[in-house]
């Protein structure tokens, strides 16, 4: 059995990453006798050897506690690290530098709690020979090989809890509110918290939208005496004869396409299509923040005491996962092999549609 670990959290971050080191920690320390070293600030503290020491004692108490208490990043990677040469930044493979520093703390293996990316890397290292765990963290749920991410039920109730008080001002104004939410490449968020908060459109990425069928659900409603109207609409929803919407590209980031801004794009189109008063809310990092929910708190435990489970069975190049209410494990390369998209015969699409949602198509 290994001895001695390290653990970090990798990405961007999300509600229940607490949970999963005060699991990792206690469990390793407890059940397996191991010692826990935890690297600052994802991939970064481990190629700049930024490594401390986790007790029992340091992780009371953070259960209920958002973001992470190593730090994160969603840049880093040690196969492109930025690095100056001359009086030029380039990028460079540095991954000598994780297993260097590995060494130099006798740590025998590594935890990563991240999504697609941070996942995609440590199946790399694997490749290389170090003995890696990794545990599902997103709240875009966009990881296939697991039926959700932590993460993602805490961004859905901020999601819906906005709907939920977007829908008054809007009553009461009688206006067209846009909601713009996170997911990336996928519309889980967006799909989920429309239903929940009984929008009116729901556009997500997996099914391009036609702009008049927007126009014409918000004009039936006005037709019905229905003064107002709540569309939702995921940051990677795109028009059937365009593109997404992408603010800026940052290119040693592990996700270099930074998309946002479709939410305005709606609400223009929208007003000036309808004649009514349109206005956008853009939940952001919102959706990243606050406790975790009581069931996010639940699936990051439960991940993490499988996660040392794993370490101490030595079953390395896995992560774990959730499969129906069981907690498994798949390898990082079934993890990482495809993006968890919405379907377009998920009952959840099946159920807006009778509801009569429009989902722009």
């Amino acid at each position: 059995m290994v001895k001695k670990i390290g653990i970090l959290t990798g990405g961007g971050d999300a509600p229940g990453l607490n949970a999963v080191i005060r699991a990792v920690t206690k469990t390793c320390c407890s059940e397996y006798g191991m010692t826990v070293m935890g690297i600052e600030n994802g991939f970064g503290g481990l190629i700049q050897n930024r490594i401390r020491e986790l007790t029992a004692a340091d992780v009371t108490g953070i259960l209920p506690r958002g973001g992470t208490i190593l730090g994160t990043t969603n840049r880093d990677n040690p196969f492109h690290y930025p690095v100056v040469k001359g009086d030029k930044k380039v990028f460079a493979d540095v991954s000598d530098r994780v297993f260097e520093n590995m060494s130099i703390h006798d740590m025998e293996a590594l935890v990563v709690i991240g999504g697609d990316g941070s996942l995609a890397i440590a199946r790399q290292l694997h490749d290389l020979g170090l003995k890696v765990v990794g545990v599902p963290k997103t709240i875009d749920n966009d990881l296939s090989a697991t039926d959700q991410t932590f993460g993602f039920d805490t961004a859905l109730a901020t999601a819906t809890e906005a709907i939920d008080k977007l829908h008054t001002t809007a009553e009461s104004h009688h206006r067209v509110m846009v909601l713009e939410v996170m997911g990336r490449y996928a519309g889980w968020i967006a799909l989920a918290s429309g239903l929940a908060g009984g929008a009116d459109v729901i556009l997500i990425p997996e099914i391009p939208y036609q702009l008049e069928k927007v126009i014409d659900k918000i004009n039936k409603r006005s037709q019905q005496h229905k003064k107002f109207s709540i569309v939702v609409v995921a940051e990677g929803a795109k028009p059937e004869d365009g593109e997404m919407v992408v603010q800026k590209t940052v290119e040693d980031s592990f996700d270099p396409v930074r998309l946002g801004g479709i939410g305005n794009v709606i609400a223009q189109q929208v007003e000036k299509h309808t004649g009514k008063e349109s206005r956008v809310t853009v939940l952001g990092h919102l959706q990243r923040g606050g406790s975790p929910t009581a069931f996010d708190r639940i699936l990051a435990t439960r991940y993490g005491t499988e996660a040392a489970n794993l370490l101490a069975r030595e079953k390395f190049g896995a992560m774990v996962c959730l499969q129906g209410n069981t907690i498994s494990s798949v390898s990082l390369a079934e993890a990482t092999g495809e993006l968890n998209q919405v379907k377009p015969d998920n009952d959840m699409i099946k159920s807006a549609r009778k509801l009569g949602i429009c989902m722009g198509d």
